[in-house]
């Protein structure tokens, strides 16, 4: 079994604690991930953008010249695409760029995202993430504690609304539960720093 470091609330590290193979040591699918970060960021997108056609820019109603005998280059409309203040050719319109992945290439994807964190040392599992009132000095105490200084993922088993309110002022923090983690917000994270609880939770839903 792969075995992790066990700290409390003040980031001193009290003992260690096994956790999964299958989830913590497992083989990362580079594949996989990409695939499902690129679904993710996809499905992020609005979509909104949109330019106007010739059709629906204001004005143009009019032949500008006559058709021939001016030496000019023929033109229908001063809305056409080559004119200034005419509309748009072949330009963005509202679209959605959603796209579904299966959950079984999701599974194995949070796995390798996971198994990843665990390789480089960057899991971090606290005997009892919990703070008694919203006090963000409290995070900032703990990521001191645990030397971390860059982007860190902390994780709940159940959503914390004490824990959420505590951490999500600071910068780079970013606050979740197991309901919602998945495995963009692993990847964008430098530390990964979780609940014992939430290691339980996150092993039953991923067995």
């Amino acid at each position: 079994m792969a075995k992790v470091a066990l700290y409390n609330m003040e980031g001193t590290k009290t003992g260690d604690m096994e956790v999964s193979d299958a989830i913590f040591a497992a083989e990362v699918n580079k594949s996989v991930l990409h695939q499902v970060v690129v679904n993710y960021l996809a499905n992020q997108r609005q979509g909104t953008q949109s330019t106007k056609t010739r059709t629906e820019v204001r004005g143009g109603g009019i032949k500008p010249w006559r058709q021939k005998g001016t030496g000019r280059a023929r033109q229908g409309s001063i809305r056409a695409p080559q004119w200034t203040g005419g509309g748009v050719a072949l330009g963005p319109k509202p679209r959605s760029y959603r796209f579904s992945v299966n959950k079984k290439i999701k599974k194995i994807a949070l796995k390798s995202a996971l198994s990843a964190k665990y390789a480089d040392y960057k899991i971090f599992v606290i005997d009892e993430l919990a703070v008694d009132e919203i006090k963000t000095a409290k995070i900032v105490a703990l990521l001191k504690g645990l030397d971390v200084n860059s982007k860190a993922l902390i994780v709940t088993a159940d959503a914390d609304e004490k824990v959420y309110k505590s951490a999500r002022n600071i910068k780079g923090v970013t606050p979740t539960h197991v309901g919602t983690l998945n495995t963009y917000d692993v990847l964008n994270n430098d530390a990964f720093i979780v609940s014992k609880d939430a290691i339980a939770k996150i092993e039953e839903v991923l067995a």
